[in-house]
């Protein structure tokens, strides 16, 4: 009867919960790198490296106060067409709110845009989905207002 117990015990303690606490973990560390990465290039004037966090593909979506807008290069052309100077762009801060799996290796994130700028600051909130894709994070649809 103890060699069951000890076959239990085994058990429990084999089945610990860390990989899918670390595997969150890493997700989340992988996602907020891209943002950090955004921000940096949009703070540059880098828009091109700004988009590097976008899944290049005329399947993203982004969803604004102008409706929806399809594909990474009709992205980067609504950006540079909105932000074409210095004083329209200015220096960009991300506030992460959530990061919540939704399944496999998809993520949303929640979170507050804020632009200080010389023509005026705006701020906004957004919900991005994240997707793991060929090993890199990737956005593939973003909705900012």
């Amino acid at each position: 009867m103890k060699f069951y117990y000890l076959i239990f015990a085994f058990i429990l303690l084999s089945c610990n919960t860390k990989p899918k606490e670390d595997t969150l973990k890493t997700a989340k560390a992988g996602i907020l790198n891209v943002m950090q990465n955004q921000e940096k290039a949009w703070n540059n004037r880098d828009l091109e490296g700004f988009m590097q966090g976008y899944w290049k593909s005329d399947s993203l979506k982004f969803y604004g106060s102008k409706g929806i807008t399809r594909g990474w290069e009709q992205t980067l052309t609504n950006y540079k067409k909105g932000y074409p100077t210095p004083a329209e762009s200015g220096t960009l801060k991300f506030v992460i709110n959530d990061i919540s799996k939704i399944e496999g290796d998809n993520y949303w994130v929640m979170g507050e845009y804020h632009l200080t700028r010389q023509i005026g600051n705006t701020n906004g909130v957004f919900i991005i989905i994240f997707k793991k894709i060929n090993g890199s994070w990737k956005i593939v649809a973003d909705m900012s207002c």
